[in-house]
């Protein structure tokens, strides 16, 4: 029987016990990232025209004086009056209006306010789930805490092919075999990207 050096054996199984427990700890993340990815590839075919609703009100004329002052209360306003949930984006206020934005995933609101007269108008758009799953798999308006489980996940990711990779050398009847799959579907990869990508 041939002996299999201590290091050898550790190695694999670390390798295996590491791919094993980093797959299902990130099976969800890893499942979402992927469906994502054909939603956000065929976006124009599976998200319909958006229906922006509008609304109306006005706010005291005082916040109008001085509205980077009152920017909290002008905010806060707007968000309790029509359920606004986004985080802010954007606030600007010229010599004739304000405008305030508000981004989320799949979802835009922006109000404009007469500062003559405090009236506004307020443009919420919300584009729908597959939207929303699309913008959470770019990270688009969807804050720090989103932002680190993208980083984490593709960290996951890429420790979940290193240890499958490290895997396959243990497996000696296989070896050759598996070898010669990364190197076909590496080579696809850089084929297609040659001949048909723009």
């Amino acid at each position: 029987m041939q002996h299999v050096p201590l290091w050898k054996r550790k190695t694999a199984h670390w390798s295996r016990w590491l791919h094993t427990y980093l797959s299902m700890v990130s099976f969800t993340i890893l499942l979402f990232f992927a469906l994502t990815g054909i939603t956000l590839n065929h976006q124009a075919a599976l998200t319909g025209e958006a229906k922006p609703q509008r609304f109306t009100g006005s706010f005291d004329m005082s916040w109008m004086q001085a509205p980077d002052a009152k920017k909290d209360d002008i905010v806060a306003a707007l968000r309790s009056r029509h359920g606004v949930k986004a985080d802010l984006s954007d606030f600007r206020v010229d010599d004739d209006q304000v405008q305030v934005s508000f981004k989320g995933p799949g979802y835009t609101a922006d109000g404009f306010i007469e500062r003559k007269t405090g009236k506004y108008e307020l443009m919420e758009t919300r584009l729908g789930l597959i939207a929303v799953v699309n913008d959470l798999h770019k990270g688009r308006d969807t804050g720090k805490a989103w932002s680190a489980i993208i980083d984490i996940s593709a960290f996951l990711m890429t420790l979940v092919s290193l240890t499958g990779l490290v895997l396959i050398f243990f497996l000696q009847k296989k070896l050759r075999a598996g070898l010669i799959a990364l190197a076909i579907g590496t080579v696809l990869c850089y084929i297609v990207y040659l001949i048909w990508v723009p």
